[in-house]
């Protein structure tokens, strides 16, 4: 069984039934309401370990409530919502929510989502190595092992997968990773990620159309290993 304490935030009370029955099953706690000024205060009372959040409120545009909530829970924020344009989950994520899941839900890959945002946890500067699978990223010397063997990587390379490897299961965006890795001037570079990216995925997956570590999010950013 599962533990921990979801607030979900959500003005469809049929939506709202689903999610608390299914979650309940598997042992999170739920907290739900129906606006966001509820939803807020929610979050500052109850410290929630994730907050699902719809963006189409009564009260509120949803996206508009992302930053309050970062601004005073720590929670990992999923959005939920039938808005599924690209432009609707960059904007989302680069206001600072963790995730972002499409109506109508599919609530295995939500279940996950949650599990994923549970289970992150940002590698300090003195931990000697980060373990994903057969992939060991040697943080102390910055070596790169993919089943024992190492692999090459530039700097810049083992930048973009640092940057990673502190969000994994997080869809990462275009503009988040331009920033991180090369900096604010750089962020109408948008084809320095994609270059850079597919390097990294050719080095370190097996399989390109089956990908196991580095996941493209179409129109979005990426997100990897969860």
């Amino acid at each position: 069984m599962e533990s921990g304490r979801i607030l979900i935030i959500e003005d469809d009370e049929p939506i709202r039934r689903l999610l608390r029955v299914h979650l309940k099953e598997v042992g999170w706690l739920c907290e739900e309401t129906a606006r966001g000024d509820a939803g807020l205060a929610l979050a500052a009372s109850l410290k929630p370990d994730v907050v699902l959040l719809d963006l189409g409120l009564p009260d509120a545009d949803g996206t508009l409530l992302i930053p309050q909530f970062k601004a005073i829970s720590s929670a990992p924020l999923i959005v939920i919502s039938a808005r599924d344009q690209e432009t609707e989950k960059v904007r989302a994520l680069e206001a600072g929510a963790d995730d972002y899941v499409t109506k109508p839900l599919g609530l295995a890959e939500l279940k996950a989502r949650i599990k994923a945002s549970l289970r992150r946890v940002t590698p300090s500067a003195t931990e000697p190595q980060k373990t994903f699978a057969d992939l060991v990223l040697d943080i102390s010397a910055r070596r790169v092992f993919l089943a024992q063997n190492e692999i090459h990587v530039t700097a810049l390379e083992w930048k973009l997968l640092m940057v990673m490897a502190r969000h994994p299961g997080k869809i990462l965006t275009t503009a988040f990773l331009l920033k991180e890795v090369w900096g604010q001037e750089s962020l109408d570079q948008r084809h320095y990620v994609k270059i850079l990216m597919a390097g990294l995925q050719k080095k370190l997956e097996r399989h390109p159309t089956h990908t196991q570590f580095i996941h493209t999010e179409v129109g979005v950013g990426y997100r990897f290993y969860e």
